[in-house]
């Protein structure tokens, strides 16, 4: 059974059905992103703030306490799922596109090892090895840059159709 090349032949509605659910995914996704710029400044400080505490540093002007073993554990539980539900379903889509094969296979595993190294680092990091915050700030960039190739190679295939 050949998928690989056909998104662009399905038909016309199923198509904008796709690019619907990409378009919201991305919304939700980098509304999240949003979330972890306010929330961390997108800096290893804040990153390790964010989830360390800052309660030590007089001069914050909020104060942060370090999460709990049982909100760390939540954290990294409810995004994973999630978020390898929205990998799993984009890398359906990503395989079914004309996308030239070696790229292809890069983008359908990529996000994975990038989702287990931002949150099992954040869990790392939570146990006492800080440098993992730069492991989290890479593969978390990695993660938001495959999303958005994925994102523009699915709607890519959708909007320049073979079929009718």
């Amino acid at each position: 059974m050949k998928l690989s090349g056909e998104l662009n032949q399905l038909p016309r509605d199923f198509r904008i059905l796709i690019c619907c659910f990409v378009i919201v995914l991305n919304f939700g996704f980098f509304t999240g992103f949003n979330f972890v710029r306010v929330s961390t400044s997108l800096n290893a400080k804040g990153i390790e703030q964010n989830y360390l505490g800052n309660e030590e540093d007089e001069q914050s002007e909020v104060m942060q306490f370090k999460k709990s073993e049982k909100e760390i554990l939540t954290l990294i539980h409810n995004h994973v799922l999630s978020l390898s539900m929205v990998f799993f379903i984009m890398a359906v889509l990503l395989y079914m596109t004309s996308t030239p094969q070696p790229m292809k296979s890069f983008l359908l595993f990529e996000p994975f090892i990038s989702l287990i190294l931002t949150f099992g680092g954040i869990y790392v990091m939570w146990l006492g090895l800080t440098w993992f915050t730069y492991i989290i700030m890479i593969s978390g960039m990695a993660m938001v840059i495959s999303l958005l190739l994925m994102s523009v190679l699915i709607i890519r295939d959708c909007l320049f159709s073979k079929a009718g």
